[in-house]
């Protein structure tokens, strides 16, 4: 019995950790001591490199402002406030971005608006998170909701990265859904080796 409880708890916790389907509730550790210190260093690096902007964009808009970074490595973040595991991951995008500088560009786009109300009514929070992580880069949320936009993009769960060559090609999309554990969740760790690899053949 113990160890049939066991299994089924272990199981929840890798569905829990695997992916994340819509939703627009948001979700914070920001009331942790640890987490109060974080956003207070994240603040101060954003203060340093740069203001943090979020710009309204559709899934016709989103896919121009990925085609204008022509010529660069492009990292393409979808998260939501509302998904742990792309809050967790969330961090490996801004240090992408600080490691690689111009010749790489980050994009997060935001599936926190779920089409009830107006996308201002979540614009707040998830333009706070952005400042905490200082993330400086191009930051968009979504003006249709993130079922119809997850339609679009072809994918049932975020977080999803898609990464994109200098020409402009896509090299490779990183999702959890065809994890069978764990393990087989991807981290920034694999986006960064490719977005490496790339840089590297231009050189």
């Amino acid at each position: 019995m113990l160890r049939s409880i066991a299994l089924v708890l272990s199981a929840a916790l890798f569905v829990a950790t695997a992916g994340c389907g819509n939703s627009s509730s948001t979700s914070s550790d920001s009331g942790s001591p640890a987490a109060g210190n974080h956003a207070q260093e994240t603040q101060f690096a954003a203060s340093e490199a740069g203001p943090v902007e979020l710009q309204v964009l559709d899934y016709e808009g989103i896919q121009k402002l990925i085609a204008s970074k022509k010529g660069k490595v492009v990292v393409v973040d979808c998260w939501s406030t509302s998904c742990g595991p792309c809050v967790e991951e969330f961090p490996g995008l801004v240090a992408l971005h600080k490691q690689h500088g111009d010749k790489v560009a980050c994009i997060s786009v935001s599936f926190d608006y779920n089409g009830l109300g107006s996308v201002d009514d979540v614009k707040g929070d998830v333009l706070a998170f952005l400042r905490e992580q200082g993330a400086t880069f191009d930051n968009v949320i979504s003006s249709e909701s993130d079922e119809e936009l997850s339609k679009k993009f072809g994918f049932a769960a975020i977080p999803v990265v898609y990464v994109y060559d200098q020409e402009g090609n896509l090299a490779k999309r990183f999702d959890n859904e065809n994890a069978e554990s764990e393990k087989d969740l991807f981290t920034y760790k694999d986006v960064s080796a490719l977005v490496e690899e790339l840089l590297n053949k231009q050189n």
